[in-house]
């Protein structure tokens, strides 16, 4: 059926779904893959160099007629070069996070760019709104990667954003198929930001092993560590295992920083090292069975939803 709502007029989609732009994951044949079918594909910016991101968003026109975005982490060392080649290179949507929404949103409007803003609580959603954004994604505790510190989850922080803010909320934390959707639509949301799902997808540029690991996780098989320095949702394995041990000790966060060293989002999640890499994933990966097309995905998704508006309750 047709669906016309703020979110799909807003980025001009033709389903209220995003893909969330994840470092090491989210490269253009992801995001273009995702944009074809009909939903938003984010490019995630945070794993790139200035030149890679250009190469990225130049890929990804080539591959693609329908809008795509880039996320933008704002306290990345390139950010502000990665802000100049998304004004160069005209791309209309970008979706900032972990940082303050101020430094950049204006700017970029200026610039003719819609800005979706990301946050963990209802505070920062008012911000977000204060700042002019044209949206905010209100991310639960159960999402992967980088987290909030108020641990509120998704089905408490929909309801409590949409009361707070005006502009239109995209659900996202624990998200990956149709009735999960249309639950977080029902709490108010405008749409749905969805992560894990599309991690493991054909297109996403993570390493093999990191995809058939996520779809052998169960309940329980993520944890949210790192509080002291920047909280982060990953897949237990060793590393994961001697942060927690760490941090049960005490450690301080120089420690903490020392142990986790260079590069390990990199040699987890990209070059598929499961035991000393960091793997960022969230809770709803215990959902996820198989390694599918994107465009499989977000019809897959898609049609449940609708499947689900026709239910009964029970």
């Amino acid at each position: 059926m047709a669906f016309s709502n703020k979110i799909t007029q807003l980025f001009d989609i033709q389903y209220p779904l995003v893909q969330a732009g994840m470092v090491w994951v989210s490269g253009w044949r992801l995001a273009s893959a995702v944009s074809n079918a009909g939903a938003l594909g984010l490019i995630g910016s945070g794993s790139m160099y200035p030149e890679i991101l250009r190469e990225h968003i130049r890929k990804c026109k080539a591959a693609t007629d329908k809008p795509f975005g880039v996320n933008v982490p704002l306290f990345y060392k390139y950010t502000p070069q990665h802000i100049q080649t998304i004004i160069e290179e005209e791309v209309k949507i970008v979706f900032t996070s972990a940082g303050n929404p101020k430094t950049y949103t204006a700017m970029l409007q200026q610039h003719g760019i819609t800005v979706a803003h990301v946050v963990s609580s209802s505070k920062f959603a008012l911000k977000a709104e204060e700042a002019g954004c044209n949206a905010v994604v209100a991310e639960g505790f159960e999402a992967g990667g980088h987290n909030g510190r108020e641990e509120t989850a998704t089905f408490v922080l929909i309801p409590a954003v949409c009361k707070t803010v005006k502009i239109p909320v995209i659900a996202a934390g624990g998200i990956a198929t149709g009735r999960q959707m249309l639950a977080a639509m029902v709490l108010g949301a405008q749409g749905v930001q969805i992560g894990s799902r599309f991690a493991a997808s054909a297109e996403s540029s993570a390493h093999t092993a990191f995809k058939e690991a996520i779809v052998k996780a169960g309940e329980g098989d993520t944890m949210l560590m790192m509080k002291k320095t920047v909280p982060v949702r990953l897949l237990r394995n060793a590393f994961a295992n001697a942060v927690q041990q760490a941090e049960a000790q005490g450690a301080s966060v120089e420690e903490l920083q020392q142990l986790l060293g260079k590069g390990r989002a990199m040699k987890g999640m990209f070059e598929g090292d499961l035991d000393n890499g960091e793997l960022e994933i969230g809770q709803v990966s215990a959902l996820i069975d198989a390694v599918l097309p994107a465009e499989h995905i977000v019809r897959e998704i898609w049609n449940e939803f609708e499947e689900s508006l026709q239910k009964p309750l029970g």
